[in-house]
């Protein structure tokens, strides 16, 4: 029986127990465009140890198995198309496997957490790597953590989440197309930068910096502050993507009220960074009905930046800035960047008007879930994918929406 869903997930919840099960995907796009690296992720409900994806001339695609929610069992698989032409459909086959090991497939991304080790000067060559920390309330350990966060990347672009009540997401710009994270930390030196490696090119202060999530109360954006344990996790680390996860147990969505133990929510926050995009998924759940909540979110409002919206959850920024405060500004040059956030409608209970520090929105009507998607570009980037003006850059922004209204149509069967 076959399976239609208009969606880049699909759940087959009925696999027989079998050493070998073959599916055949297609994969069709709707849109009048071309797309390229689009991702396709199989949600599984059978034991998986190892899988392959091929096409339709049977040339093996990389691929590769998550454990999404940490119970030790690989609950999807997810590969990536290449390149889809307008109105074409592909065709792949996969094979799931209940024995072996995950392929192994040359690194397209790339994740890194890890602590300040103080015995090392260099900003570059730490080594005190973890995975995941959690922290009680009134616990920041933003100066302990080296670049302050997780940090990932695909050979496009880069991104890194503060530890702090901020959880502000940041950027690390490129000028070539290329894994840099293991090698600069988020720090290049000057022999790196010299060598063409990417900087941090967006100062973020107070800011949302680029789609940070954030309660909403008193009438204006309220930080994380009392939450009873918070935790941030590197939860794939590649080959085709990584996933982050931010975890605010027993938040206060009445901050700087109090609230009572039961007004306490659970939020838990994916972000997602596929090869080959420069846009990052973001999946935001809660262990309750939050319908009633409202959150803030939006991008910092770049200096002298201009801006874009289509007044339907699409709206971004173009403009130049120093990437640091003025203290540390020594030996950085002023990063042109554009950024970008696309919500749903449905989710948008506001638009508000620019401020010094923000372009914001007011959403809500999230029930148990929400999902939206961040972009940024630097002007540095030299690659044929790099965009370098106001118009470019908003331009790109209506073709992404256009995209992520209109995903691919991922059709199963079971050979």
């Amino acid at each position: 029986m076959k399976k239609k869903i208009i969606s880049l997930t699909v759940l087959f919840a009925a696999l027989s127990a079998q050493a070998q099960t073959t599916l055949q995907v297609s994969v069709s796009n709707p849109l009048k465009t071309s797309r390229t690296a689009v991702p396709v992720e199989l949600k599984l409900d059978q034991s998986v140890r190892s899988a392959i994806v091929v096409d339709a001339n049977n040339v093996e695609l990389p691929s590769q198995l998550d454990d999404i929610d940490g119970d030790g069992r690989f609950d999807c698989l997810v590969f990536i198309v290449p390149e889809i032409q307008k109105k074409q459909k592909l065709n792949f086959g996969v094979t799931l496997y209940d024995e072996g090991q995950p392929r192994e497939y040359k690194p397209q991304v790339y994740a890194e957490m890890m602590m300040s080790n103080k015995k090392i000067k260099s900003n570059n060559k730490q080594d005190l790597y973890i995975s995941s920390l959690t922290v009680d309330n009134g616990t920041n350990p933003y100066w302990m953590l080296h670049h302050h966060g997780p940090a990932f990347e695909n050979d496009m672009v880069a991104y890194r989440i503060y530890f702090d009540e901020r959880q502000t997401v940041d950027v690390y710009g490129k000028y070539r197309r290329a894994l840099e994270l293991r090698d600069t930390q988020f720090y290049p030196d000057a022999d790196q930068k010299a060598a063409g490696y990417g900087d941090d090119v967006l100062w973020v202060g107070q800011t949302f910096g680029v789609g940070a999530l954030r309660g909403w109360q008193s009438g204006k954006p309220q930080m994380l502050r009392d939450v009873n344990f918070r935790t941030l996790s590197v939860v794939s680390h590649g080959p085709l993507r990584t996933v982050v996860k931010v975890e605010d147990k027993g938040w206060n969505p009445r901050y700087p009220e109090n609230c009572s133990p039961d007004e306490r929510i659970d939020m838990t926050t994916y972000y997602t960074l596929y090869a080959g995009r420069r846009d990052c998924q973001v999946d935001v759940r809660f262990n309750r009905d939050a319908s009633s909540l409202q959150l803030a979110t939006g991008v910092i409002n770049v200096k002298n930046s201009r801006e874009f919206s289509d007044k339907k959850g699409l709206r971004g920024c173009w403009g130049t800035d120093w990437p640091v405060s003025e203290k540390d500004s020594a030996g950085h040059k002023r990063e042109t960047v554009g950024l970008g956030i696309c919500l749903p409608v449905a989710n948008v209970v506001s638009e508000l008007p620019a401020d010094k520090d923000n372009y914001p929105y007011v959403v809500g009507n999230i029930a148990t879930g929400m999902r939206y998607y961040i972009t940024f570009a630097s002007d540095n980037e030299t690659f044929p994918e790099g965009l370098h003006s106001a118009d470019d850059f908003f331009a790109y922004l209506s073709a992404w929406k256009r995209e992520i209204e209109q995903p691919c149509v991922i059709s199963c069967s079971r050979k």
